[in-house]
């Protein structure tokens, strides 16, 4: 069996991807209360260690890992965030995350993949620098690596495009039909190859085009993981949605009465935004997407992160905040996790996570075909 190092673990959803044909050997995160509901789902085996990953040493990981996975946090890198970039407080953790890396490879335990995970606007993050100096924080610890950007909208209905930085030893061997010659959609976008023609000519010459199959067509939409009876909110009063109604745009009330028309019901996801009117005066708008997609979910620093949802059946218009199940379905949970009873934890949790079912695709098409080689050669010694 694979094993594995979770660091920035949550509440264990790229764990749940992996499968329980992966072990995992330790985990870390900051937050106490992610880490009970780790526990919760998890168990009490001990490999869970809550604090700075800063104080984490290599010294506490016991084994050897085929892979080490990293979801270092997002803010100072995202689009919405202040652009402090990789020089942030927060995202800035990914040099002590590497930093046991490095440990790792001087005590002779060098995980044979490294796996990231972060926002889109890694890529953009001060003029790319911050995409490039990842590049070679692999590359200088004798990595190659290939970039993904990855859309839970092809496994879950919520658009959420992530970066995935894979890289692998240099003693591990390669089967070329894992790699391509060039970049390929969908895996491979304008924006990342953009990314990817910033970086030197010497350091591309040890990057790699993962191939990865595209999943088969998502059949789960947006209203089919919308609970009628939820436990951790309540429907909006007649008044309230009025009220949510009364801050739309004429294109997007025109979105509420084409879904009136439909002949079925249909479930938009709202989020409120700050708009110029038609006089430059600043105003709060409510958007709404009826395209069967929730939008990305985030954590709930204020009020206007919190999702919306908009239930049209005919004639028949209700609204409500998204459950906190919902959000769980959303990131591929399924209804077996244990979520906080609090409604503000469960959404910082499941917003805060990797989709189960691209870890999993990652896991399946990736990961394990790269490692059999490896584990082979080990059973037969």
């Amino acid at each position: 069996m694979p094993n594995f190092y979770e660091f920035f673990a949550g509440g264990g959803m790229a764990r749940a991807g992996l499968g329980p044909e992966w072990t995992c050997l330790f985990a870390n995160d900051f937050d106490h209360k992610k880490g009970l509901s780790y526990q919760a789902n998890w168990g009490t085996g001990g490999e869970l260690k809550i604090g700075d990953v800063r104080k984490v040493s290599a010294t506490e990981l016991s084994g050897c890992a085929d892979l080490v996975w990293g979801s270092f946090p997002c803010q100072d890198l995202s689009l919405a965030g202040g652009g402090a970039g990789l020089k942030g407080e927060r995202s800035g953790t990914f040099y002590p995350f590497w930093d046991v890396i490095t440990d790792l490879i001087e005590d002779g335990r060098a995980p044979k993949i490294v796996a990231i995970e972060n926002v889109c606007g890694t890529l953009t993050s001060h003029g790319g620098k911050d995409f490039r100096a990842i590049g070679e924080t692999f590359i200088e610890a004798g990595y190659r690596y290939g970039a993904l950007i990855i859309n839970a909208s092809l496994f879950q209905p919520q658009s959420r495009p992530r970066l995935f930085v894979v890289g692998v030893s240099q003693d591990v061997e390669i089967d070329p039909s894992l790699l391509s010659p060039e970049s390929i959609e969908p895996f491979h976008t304008r924006a990342l190859c953009r990314a990817i023609d910033s970086v030197s000519a010497r350091h591309r010459k040890k990057m790699l085009w993962w191939n990865l199959p595209t999943p088969r067509r998502r059949k789960t939409t947006f209203a089919e993981i919308i609970e009628e009876n939820p436990t951790s909110v309540e429907w909006h009063s007649p008044a309230e949605t009025k009220q949510i109604l009364a801050k739309m745009s004429a294109v997007n009330l025109a979105k509420v009465e084409a879904a009136k028309r439909s002949g079925r019901r249909m479930v938009g996801g709202v989020y409120k935004r700050t708009r110029y009117d038609e006089n430059g005066v600043k105003v709060q708008r409510a958007e709404i997407r009826f395209d069967d997609v929730a939008g990305c979910l985030r954590t709930p620093a204020g009020g206007s992160s919190r999702q919306t949802i908009l239930v049209v059946d005919g004639t028949k218009i209700r609204s409500r905040l998204i459950s906190s199940r919902e959000t769980a379905r959303l990131m591929g949970l399924d209804d077996a996790y244990k979520l906080p009873r609090n409604y503000n934890e469960a959404y910082h949790l499941t917003g805060d996570g990797v989709v189960v079912d691209v870890v999993r695709h990652l896991a399946q098409y990736l990961f394990e075909p790269l490692l059999k080689g490896v584990i082979e050669t080990e059973k037969a010694a």
